[in-house]
This record gives structure tokens, sequence and C-alpha cells, in this order.
């Protein structure tokens, strides 16, 4: 088949779970299919468009500058007046729908696959060309109204899910099946359109082929963090593990180090010591593999985190809080180990760091966890055959 991928991340380098994913699928679909990938990137990044591991995959590579949403501009201001969401509004691209349209008007597509929110939202430009949405994420909208401490935060989050409901209900329309990473997340797709035939989990995965080549020496004490503070649930997850927990863990080793990777958009943190911000890294397996213990401490958010899977494809025994670890089929005290509170979460990582025999079993166990249900090589045929039973529906 010839098919249109939309992506709302170019997926090279893979250093971020969306960018990880994108390509993983990309992997899968170009061992049967031929793909044209169009793409927004980050305006402060430099893509390299010649990148030779995206050709290998793609036929074409189209990148358009991702049109990053500025809440006080007029466009957004205008937008608390409208019934869709203002960062859909300010953030719409002319010139990615001019790009999209030029493809589909030059070339005979058998689907089109549009990768996350960000992409769906051209989809009335599809011209009725069997359609998948990948990726429908709800949870993070539920999260903030549960979590909302007061009546404004309240009354402003209620908009907000009100907003975005209606918009997924409406962008549905220009789509003939979707994905979600997660059941539960199915489930808030469902109730939120649940006139909507196909929704379908894939669940984000590792390909441990790429993974057992890493071979780092365990560094003693040592703690990671890997995500990009421009998303903000993983600035909200250090500023609580520096402020409340750390000091917890320091009292009893006083030599633990954390590394923070990825984007830290000079947001401030907590004062602690033995801290380093590493920023971007060529390559997050080597950092992660030779940690003592990959952190989640996540308190918000849908999905699931591929942090855990990356940290559990290398062998790094996780501490994370149930939200964090939501969605996995995961096990306390086996194959991961999960605390709410700052106390719960200290003793989890001491414990961790006095008792290696403890870290190899629940390493150990959670390798075993990634290659019987997170290997992409087991999960990419599902995938497939959803894109092949898309590309043969039939429009009304």
């Amino acid at each position: 088949m010839n098919i249109l991928f939309l992506s709302r991340w170019y997926p090279f380098p893979p250093n971020n779970g969306s960018k990880l994913r994108v390509f993983h699928l990309l992997r899968a679909l170009a061992a049967k299919h031929t793909i044209t990938l169009l793409s927004f990137r980050e305006a402060q990044e430099v893509v390299d468009t010649d990148a030779p591991e995206v050709h290998a995959l793609c036929r074409e590579v189209h990148t358009i500058p991702w049109p990053k949403f500025n809440p006080t501009s007029s466009t957004a201001i205008a937008g608390l007046f409208s019934a869709k969401p203002r960062s859909v509004l300010d953030s719409y691209s002319p010139q990615m729908a001019a790009k999209l349209q030029q493809l589909i008007a030059t070339n005979h597509y058998d689907v089109i696959i549009a990768s996350q929110v960000g992409s769906a939202g051209y989809g009335h430009l599809f011209q009725n060309i069997p359609a998948l949405f990948e990726e429908v994420e709800m949870g993070i909208f539920h999260e903030q109204l549960a979590q909302a401490s007061s009546l404004k935060s309240r009354l402003r989050y209620r908009l907000t899910l009100a907003k975005q409901t209606s918009y997924l209900r409406d962008l549905l329309h220009h789509f003939d099946s979707c994905t979600v990473v997660s059941e539960p997340e199915r489930e808030l797709v469902k109730t939120a359109v649940p006139t909507f035939p196909t929704i379908e989990v894939v669940p984000n995965c590792m390909n441990l082929t790429d993974y057992r080549e890493v071979q780092v020496e365990k560094r003693p004490n040592s703690l990671i963090f890997t995500g990009s503070f421009t998303y903000h649930v993983n600035h909200q997850a250090m500023v609580w593990f520096l402020r409340e927990v750390n000091p917890l863990i320091q009292a009893q080793i006083p030599d633990v180090h954390i590394s923070i990777t990825g984007d830290h958009a000079n947001l401030p943190l907590p004062p602690a010591n033995n801290v380093t911000l590493t920023g971007f890294v060529d390559d997050i397996r080597g950092w992660i593999a030779g940690s003592s213990i990959s952190l989640a401490p996540i308190f918000l958010g849908g999905g699931t985190r591929l942090k855990i899977l990356e940290a559990m494809a290398l062998r790094t025994p996780v501490v994370a809080t149930t939200k964090g670890a939501e969605g996995l089929e995961v096990t306390n005290g086996k194959n991961i180990l999960l605390a709410d509170t700052p106390q719960a979460f200290a003793a989890a990582v001491v414990r961790l760091l006095q008792d290696p025999t403890l870290q190899r079993e629940i390493a150990e166990n959670a390798y075993q966890l990634i290659a019987e249900k997170y290997d992409w090589p087991s999960v990419a045929p599902h995938f497939l055959n959803l894109v092949e039973r898309t590309a043969q529906a039939k429009k009304v």
C-alpha cells in the first residue's frame, strides 16, 4: 500500500517517547508498505531531513515547523470564546495544510495515518481517503480536572475537558479507526465518542534488539530521570522528587546522585546536592543502563510511560508512582517498585540501592515483561492488520 503518515514529531533522533513510538511504527510499516512522511519539527531543532535512518524507511520526507502555542496571542485570546481548544486554534499551520493538500493532489494514497492530535487536526483535508488516528489521548484532561484544588481551577479544567471532548468528536468524523496506548485510555475515548466503531489498543513498546548491544557498568548510588521539562508533567515530577523525596534519601545515603536528561526549558528546581542537568544527550540508552535506578514520580497525564519501558529494556530497575505506571501490566515488588508518598518513594529507592540482589531480581523480571508483552516485533502485526483493515474501510 501507499501510505501518507502525518506526524506531530519528527521521528529522528528518537529522543523522546513520542518520537520513539513514531520511529517504531514507521519501521513496522516500511517492511510491507511505501511511506510518505509529512512531519512537524520543533522550531528550535535543526532537522536533517536527509537522515539515512528516516529515508531508509520512507520514500519521501517533508517537514514543517511546529507553530508552538502562544497563550497570549490574539488567536489564543479569541479562542477563549470559541468551542475549539485555544491550543488547536493558535497552532494551526497553513503551511502544513498547503503541503498536505499538494501531496494528496499529486499522489494516490491508500490510507492516511495521523499521529497524535497535532496532526489529526488536518483530517478535514483528507478528501475521503481512509484514515487512522494514531494515539488518541484524553487521560491528561481528566487528570487535570481530578487534581484541581480550587473552584476556579475546577471550572477551568472542566471547560478544557468539555472543549477537548467536543473537538475529539469532530475530529473522529474524518477517521475510520483510532488507536490508544492502554485500556484506560480506550475507555475514556469510548465514553467521549460511544458510536465510534474501531478503537484499538496498541501499547507503547520497545524493540529489544536495539538495547541488547548496550553494555555499561552501573554507577553506584546513581538515579536517573529522563524527560523534557517542555512537558510540564516531567517538571512537576522533579519538583516533587527534589523537594519532598530526595532529602529523605540523602539522609540515609549522602552520596546518592541524580541525573536529569532532556530540555530543562530554564525552569526552576528546588535546591539540591548532587544533581546533574545533562540537557540533550545523543544516546540516552547508555545513561539509563549505567544508572542504579530509573525514576518515574509522575502524578499527571495519560497514556503509558516509555521512560519506564526503556529502563526495563536496559535492565535498570524502576521506582514509580502508581500513576506513572498506569496502563502497564506491572506487578509491584516483582518487576517494579511503586510508591505514592515521599516517605514510601524514598524507602523504595533506599531499599534498592542497599540491596544489589533485589536490584538484579527486579531488573531481570522487568526485562522478561518487556520480552513477553512490550516488544515491537510481537505487537507490530496487530497494528499492521489495523492499518490494512482501515485502508479497506468504505466511507459513507
